[in-house]
């Protein structure tokens, strides 16, 4: 059976570990839910600060970056959404269908990480704004000041504890933050939109070209961009199993990311892109949106809007991080593990402070989501869609000698293409015609659909 059913749901809880599927009754989340999360997961610092990142390109080659890879990205993610709206269990339990009940722990540690990850990015990002705000208000030094880093430290503090309380109840309180955040992250990207235009023209924009040695090819680009967007997918089952509708699971949350990603891209660039026209210096590692704002000279609210847009992305993020290691292990319950992620991401954020890059520490995290993740992906959508025609047995998802434990609770056939997936993207990374053209990681993942597909079949004969 591929769809929940009254005979085989959990009772109503606040939140449901990884493998509890939800029952369509259980169910509380509409399509502007949606629209709100995922326009409140891609309008935040982070993608502001890749839209700065691939103004390297150039800011008609960036658009036009931004305009392929990301949807397909979330193509990709609307259909692990139906999946996950139809079985009604987390992403990573998902993965249990294709790589096994043991063998989807990989991709489900892989998963814990990323997350904790990127709400490190962000929160790093709003720590800078929040050494701003201490600043303003105290006289602390601001990050780049001689005792800057004991600020960042205070700001680092202060972000987590947001976190905590943004996924205090689990996605009912990720739906409220993101239905207060949303609005306001949208007023500040028109407030900062216009100031830039005040400072400098369109024509201006257009014609700037970014210092030799910091060019950036399209390729590169497109693999930034798109293992930015696909770092989404791994969460989306989280959300979708609580929806109500198809529509609301599939269509609705592939247009709130478009269009918060493509709005706080262009952002990204061009105030990037108008700063170093102002300024005469293009530097990526200063196009995050609280050194933006302190040049625009904007103040303390534009400070405290950005705050809060980290915890609109740090809701998801944690969500996340949280549920898939409930996947792992079902001695920890859903909200402890949330609230552990939310701990462990505080200690990470720190590390950008003792190293030398934070821009090349991003760009590494990115190269690892693409590499890890988009093969991932590729076997998990063609082994629901082509290999077992849109049925699964959701009963047997969590049992040992079911029919997803395959062997020793791992499908190894599934694990060794997911290898060639990201050896494929490790060399096609290196091809000349990739880095200049399509990038790697969306040949690396039709390359893994194409070889599942035939290992699997070969299987099932």
């Amino acid at each position: 059976m591929s769809e929940v059913n009254t005979s085989f749901s959990t009772p109503p809880a606040k939140e449901y570990s990884a493998v509890e599927p939800v029952a369509m009754q259980d169910r509380n989340m509409d399509s502007w839910d949606m629209f709100a999360t995922w326009i409140g997961a891609n309008a935040n610092n982070g993608t502001w600060y890749v839209g700065g990142v691939i103004a390297a390109t150039c800011f008609i080659p960036s658009l036009y970056v931004t305009a392929l890879a990301n949807p397909i990205a979330y193509i990709i993610m609307a259909l692990v959404g139906f999946i996950g709206f139809k079985v009604g269990v987390s992403t990573m339990a998902l993965t249990r269908f294709t790589f096994g009940i043991k063998g989807s722990f990989l991709p489900s540690l892989l998963n814990t990480t990323q997350f904790i990850g990127w709400t490190a990015v962000n929160t790093y990002i709003a720590a800078i704004s929040v050494s701003f705000v201490l600043k303003e208000l105290f006289g602390w030094p601001a990050l780049g000041e001689p005792g800057g880093n004991s600020t960042m430290l205070a700001g680092i503090v202060i972000m987590s504890v947001l976190h905590l309380i943004s996924i205090a109840a689990g996605h009912n309180s990720v739906k409220l933050v993101e239905r207060i955040g949303v609005g306001l992250v949208l007023l500040l990207a028109v407030w900062e939109t216009v100031v830039v235009f005040q400072q400098v023209s369109l024509s201006q924009i257009l014609a700037w070209k970014p210092p030799a040695d910091k060019v950036l090819p399209f390729g590169s680009a497109m693999d930034i961009m798109a293992a930015f967007s696909l770092g989404w997918v791994p969460a989306i089952a989280e959300f979708t199993r609580y929806c109500k509708t198809k529509t609301s699971a599939t269509w609705i949350p592939m247009i709130g990311a478009n269009i918060g990603l493509f709005w706080f891209t262009l952002i990204g660039s061009v105030v990037t892109i108008g700063v170093a026209i102002s300024t005469g210096n293009y530097d990526p590692n200063n196009s995050d949106p609280s050194g933006i704002v302190s040049k625009l000279g904007l103040g303390i609210v534009a400070f405290l809007v950005i705050i809060i847009t980290s915890t609109t992305a740090n809701a998801i993020n944690l969500m996340a991080a949280g549920i898939s290691l409930t996947n792992m292990t079902a001695k920890v319950k859903a909200l402890p593990a949330l609230w552990a992620v939310t701990l462990i991401a505080a200690i990470v954020t720190t590390i950008p402070l003792f190293i030398g890059s934070f821009l090349h520490s991003f760009i590494l995290f990115l190269d690892y989501i693409g590499m890890v993740f988009g093969p991932v992906f590729a076997i998990v959508i063609v082994n629901y869609y082509l290999v077992n025609a849109r049925q699964y047995t959701v009963s047997d998802v969590d049992q040992k000698d079911g029919r997803y434990w395959f062997t020793g609770g791992f499908n190894w056939r599934a694990i060794l293409v997911w290898l060639i997936g990201v050896v494929s993207f490790l060399f096609l990374r290196e091809v000349s015609i990739c880095v200049e053209t399509i990038g790697a990681t969306y040949p690396a993942m039709l390359l893994t659909g194409v070889i599942y597909y035939f290992a699997a079949k070969s299987r099932n004969e």
